[in-house]
């Protein structure tokens, strides 16, 4: 017997709602667990009635903004792989395949070593152009030569591009081991120390990348059935794979200049919201946008408590998540040959 459409969405509308929970308890989870446990009823006081105790200067002064920043992070990262999945038609598709992350890591390493910027929120600009100017590179050269680019020339480009960026990368912190030691705590993706400021510097682009990957929901739906039906559909399929492109650059930009490259949360999430809604991307998207938070908001929070009083940054415990979750997808051959 057929499922009606109705009982469709109201499915799909029941799952968005049981997301926006789970982003909820996440959040509390954050603000409440930590090197010094505070009550849930003593952060609600902080947030709601502001209270001056030591609790909740901790609350609003540290655990916020990192509260905040693992959100914007984590949507971000988890919408730009959903995008760049449904452009490349690559289900293993992520922020890291067209070298965007890795172009953000130069812009970062190159401002730590030669310009003499060393604070989190100075060199967030020199993230955004790192970005910005690879994913321009993967995509000139994916359009040059016959049929444009196609998913196999932008993931070919990508690869060629990121693997150009890591050598660059090397070298500069093989000849400036001063910034070697900054750098890798940045790399290895972590929320602790974020603060207000940096909120601040990035938000607007969040909400830009959010509007443009909203945008292309119908052109990626129509594109993943091919791009002659694409066409057919008229959709046009080159403007969908630059505005999603430059949607997802921005976008991977934010989640990368604000708490370095983290992994897994652009791979896997999208799996997972597409097991949740389908694969109508009107559906898709917002899921990711809130299955991705919730992923790093946990993932961050063991990472405070598992080794007290040290902490695993949030971007080793997503790779440690990740990790099985992405053999699990091979061994039950949900990606493609």
């Amino acid at each position: 017997m057929p499922v009606r459409p109705g009982a469709v969405g109201a499915v799909r509308a029941g799952a968005i709602v049981a997301a926006v929970v789970a982003l909820a308890l996440a959040v509390l989870l954050s603000l409440a667990v930590g090197a010094r446990p505070i009550a849930p009823s003593a952060v609600l006081d902080a947030l709601l009635h502001g209270g001056h105790s030591d609790a909740a200067e901790v609350v609003r002064g540290l655990r916020v903004p990192r509260t905040v920043v693992g959100i914007m992070v984590g949507a971000s990262l988890a919408l730009a792989g959903t995008v760049l999945q449904g452009i490349t038609r690559n289900p293993i598709a992520d922020p890291g395949i067209l070298g965007i992350s890795q172009g953000a890591s130069v812009g970062v390493v190159l401002a730590l070593a030669y310009l003499g910027i060393h604070t989190l929120t100075g060199y967030v600009w020199f993230a955004f152009a790192g970005a910005g100017i690879a994913s321009v590179a993967v995509y000139a050269i994916a359009a040059s030569g016959r049929g444009g680019a196609t998913p196999v020339k932008l993931a070919l480009g990508g690869a060629a591009i990121n693997a150009l960026l890591v050598s660059v990368t090397t070298a500069v912190l093989t000849t400036k081991a001063s910034a070697l030691d900054e750098f890798r705590f940045w790399q290895v993706g972590s929320l602790s120390g974020r603060d207000a400021d940096l909120i601040g510097q990035t938000w607007p682009f969040l909400l830009v990348g959010v509007v443009l990957v909203l945008s292309v929901a119908r052109g990626l739906d129509a594109l993943a059935l091919g791009e002659d039906v694409a066409k057919g559909l008229g959709q046009r399929v080159a403007t969908v794979r630059i505005v999603g492109g430059l949607g997802a650059t921005v976008l991977t930009g934010v989640g990368v200049a604000a708490a370095g490259p983290i992994a897994f949360i652009g791979l896997a999430v999208p799996h997972i919201a597409r097991a949740v809604v389908g694969s109508d991307h009107r559906w898709l998207l917002p899921m990711a946008a809130l299955v991705g938070p919730v992923m790093l908001l946990v993932s961050d929070t063991v990472g405070r408590v598992i080794f007290p009083p040290s902490e695993v940054p949030a971007g080793v415990m997503t790779a440690l998540i990740g990790v099985p979750f992405l053999v699990t997808l091979v061994r039950r051959k949900a990606v493609p040959a």
